[in-house]
């Protein structure tokens, strides 16, 4: 889960002020003393957060707070309001206006993902109904332009290479053939180093003076912490880059980054990576993020996840199968198989309001319940997914042979499968009535 640690320490300590009638300064000093070692030990930089403890402790020390029926509650809302202030306030979108071709400068250190991201953006605008156009740039690096090369296959866009030859030209070519060809947004993958030089730095500008690019995206690595916030500082002295992608928050991030750098750099993060698909690229949103920290839930982060794995058509479908009775098997594992698409189980449950790190250390969240399910699924005939309720001893003897899956499981899913459709009846009656109601339903294996 993004920011795991962080985020239970913060959980933690906001959990002790929410069960007071009144909180006294005694309180608000021990609880913003212990927020303030939470974010230093998530490596978030000194000046960031003695101002951010400075910005909470006056706002809690107010009437508001002082005088409030629920003090806690206050104070958690106040931690979220300067969370989102320090991450930026609102998304930052990119800023690809004005005549096209729109040229977009990959930028960054060797190793932080620059050409994996370069295939992530391009993808992302294809979906969005773009004609972008991928440009190798790094001549330094063995196979870097196969890599790229790779990466434009897979999100199925062109790539445009003139081997070794200077850069700046290619760059300057690389535009040209976008003009002509139609292509809206270039994206070009520039050179890194394993650290930060002035032949690297002079290159860079002078691409940058060539083809004058909308934006300038400085690609870091969230596992290194701190130190990509120093990092981001030399290039924007540099560049003046225009936005960050940061990469690996799926990883063992300890947030400092992400709460540091548009503080210290003044540049927005644009995009956070998280995971290696080439569709785990997501838009960065400051107040999202800080009520994911907080335990407060990400409902539409969730939602856009769910509507990148179901289309409207899909769903009408599916609808209308509840509706008649005709859900299968054979639906339900493709369900399943779309929330596994959706990203780990555990991240998408810290998207829910309420589900807080304490409820998910006691959730045995095994993925591997998928794969037992769909082996499950897989052993049976056409007609046994179709109707599970002609799946006696002797078939189910058979299916548990052939998937390799105990026949305790088996019926388990039999059972929990049983009730769903009870379930989806049972709504469907409530819906034609005009009425609402919930019954809960435990998935199985999980």
């Amino acid at each position: 889960m993004i920011f795991s640690s962080l985020s239970e320490k913060l959980q933690d300590t906001l959990g002790k002020l929410t069960g007071k009638g009144k909180l006294s300064e005694k309180d608000i000093d021990n609880a913003t003393r212990e927020i303030k070692l939470s974010l230093l030990e998530a490596d978030v930089n000194y000046k960031v957060v003695k101002e951010f403890i400075k910005k909470i402790k006056e706002r809690a020390m107010g009437e508001d707070v002082m005088g409030s029926l629920t003090p806690g509650q206050t104070v958690i809302k106040i931690v979220n309001d300067e969370l989102t202030n320090l991450m930026g306030k609102e998304n930052s979108k990119l800023e690809l206006t004005g005549s096209t071709p729109h040229v977009v400068l990959m930028v960054g250190l060797q190793g932080s993902g620059k050409t994996t991201h370069s295939g992530k953006l391009v993808k992302k605008l294809k979906k969005e109904g773009r004609n972008p156009l991928l440009v190798a740039l790094d001549i330094y690096r063995p196979a870097a332009i196969e890599q790229l090369k790779v990466v434009g296959k897979q999100a199925e866009v062109e790539v445009f290479d003139r081997g070794k030859q200077d850069p700046i030209k290619t760059a300057q070519e690389a535009k040209e053939y976008a003009r002509r060809n139609n292509n809206d947004v270039v994206i070009m993958d520039t050179a890194g180093r394993l650290q930060i030089d002035e032949d690297l730095m002079n290159e860079l500008r002078n691409i940058k003076t060539s083809v004058k690019p909308n934006e300038i995206l400085l690609v870091v690595d969230a596992m290194v912490g701190q130190e990509s916030v120093n990092v981001a500082k030399t290039f924007d002295d540099y560049l003046d880059i225009t936005g960050v992608i940061l990469t690996k928050l799926d990883g063992d991030a300890r947030g400092g980054a992400a709460l540091s750098i548009r503080e210290v750099v003044g540049k927005p993060i644009k995009f956070i990576g998280t995971g290696e698909k080439l569709e785990d690229l997501e838009a960065f949103y400051p107040d999202r993020m800080a009520s994911r920290i907080l335990g407060m839930g990400d409902v539409l982060s969730l939602i856009e996840r769910a509507e990148k794995q179901v289309s409207l058509k899909e769903a009408k479908e599916l609808e209308e199968k509840m509706r008649n009775q005709s859900y299968t098997l054979d639906d339900f594992i493709e369900q399943i198989n779309q929330i596994r698409n959706m990203g780990p189980l555990e991240d998408l449950l810290s998207m829910i309001p309420g589900v807080n790190n304490k409820m998910l250390k006691n959730v045995n969240i095994d993925d591997s319940g998928f794969v037992r399910i769909e082996a499950l699924i897989s052993s049976m005939t056409k007609e046994e997914r179709e109707k599970p309720e002609i799946i006696g001893k002797s078939r189910k003897e058979r299916i548990a042979k052939g998937s390799g899956v105990d026949m305790k499981e088996l019926n388990q899913l039999l059972k929990q499968f049983k009730e769903l459709k009870k379930m989806m009846k049972q709504f469907t009656n409530m819906k034609k009535k005009g009425r609402k109601g919930k019954r809960k339903f435990n998935m199985p294996f999980f």
